[in-house]
């Protein structure tokens, strides 16, 4: 859904002004070559067989038990509130303790290293509230090809944006070491593993987990941007956030990501009635502990006059022209 496209007339929104990509125009976003990328790949694929073969090999109820839990907490405390709403977005705040431990969780997903997940979404996130942008980065492409692109490919941009970085986080002595050794980082829990449960808890735990988050981060980001409901719309943007109500519970209240682009600084995702987010519930417990202060939600963030509500049908209704206002 794209709203109100025109290169002739659209300028970048206030709001890009302060992002920390700064592209000299569409062009730096649009022009540029899938490449295979064959770390990438061979980390996926190695994981995915091990997974499939050595799962079905050691298959026991308790080292499925032991895949459930352990991808719950990676996704819940490591994807969505360390790597997602505290690094990315800096939705709220926490001891720097907790904090390094919420952002090494997030990197057991096995996606990337902490600094390389953060650029991988702001270069996304810039582009896609451009009026266009590469199909690499909004998902444009049919279900197939945006598999092989996502999980096996790179986007080589010709003329890349500029990404800065606060020196807080590409300075941080903890966060570069974990870009370094981010795959490094399954073995300690692969030995912690095998110590408790042998080659099965190692299968079920380490290589069936990091399986379902590579495929899970990639299929929930390809319905996201493509099939879902809507609450909000941003003009002139090259893709619309949508949201998948089926999947609030697998993904800790990511899959509101309609709700994410219209308030991409909130910490809460789940902003209307029925909508689960499994991460707010955390974060809330955070917070009556005095883990957690300083929480941002919609009413919080500086207004952005793109984003507009749209009809009740939330379906794909084009947007009415009236004043968005925030959720609280």
């Amino acid at each position: 859904m794209r709203l109100g496209y025109s290169m002739a007339t659209t300028s970048i929104p206030e709001s890009l002004r302060t992002h920390r990509v700064v592209a000299e125009g569409v062009e730096s976003v649009l022009r540029g070559d899938v490449v295979y990328a064959p770390l990438k790949s061979l980390w996926f694929l190695g994981m995915a067989a091990a997974a499939v073969i050595g799962g079905a090999a050691t298959f026991t109820w308790t080292a499925l038990a032991v895949f459930v839990v352990t991808t719950v907490s990676v996704l819940l405390f490591g994807h969505s509130l360390g790597s997602h709403r505290k690094l990315v977005h800096d939705s709220y705040q926490c001891p720097k303790w907790l904090e390094y431990t919420l952002v090494y969780f997030g990197v057991q997903v096995g996606l990337s290293g902490p600094l390389g997940l953060l650029r991988q979404h702001d270069l996304r996130d810039y582009a896609q509230r451009l009026p266009d942008c590469h199909d690499y980065l909004r998902h444009g492409r049919s279900f197939w090809v945006d598999a092989w692109w996502q999980l096996h490919c790179d986007l080589r941009l010709h003329n890349p944006p500029r990404l800065t970085l606060e020196p807080r986080i590409a300075q941080d002595r903890f966060y570069r070491f974990l870009e370094r050794t981010w795959m490094a980082q399954q073995v300690p829990p692969a030995l912690l593993l095998y110590a408790l449960g042998g080659w099965g808890f190692v299968f079920w735990g380490v290589c069936a987990r990091v399986t379902a988050g590579m495929f899970g981060h990639w299929l929930i980001g390809y319905f996201a941007h493509n099939h879902g409901g809507m609450h909000h719309a941003v003009r002139n943007a090259a893709v619309q956030g949508r949201n998948i109500r089926f999947a609030s519970l697998l993904t800790m209240g990511e899959c509101w990501h309609n709700n994410h682009h219209a308030f991409p600084g909130s910490a809460r995702l789940g902003l209307f009635p029925g909508e689960w987010d499994p991460g707010w519930w955390t974060l809330t417990l955070l917070r009556r502990a005095g883990l957690a202060w300083n929480i941002r939600l919609p009413a919080d963030l500086q207004a952005r006059p793109e984003v507009v509500a749209i009809g009740p049908a939330q379906w794909g209704t084009p947007p009415v022209t009236a004043t968005c206002r925030p959720p609280r």
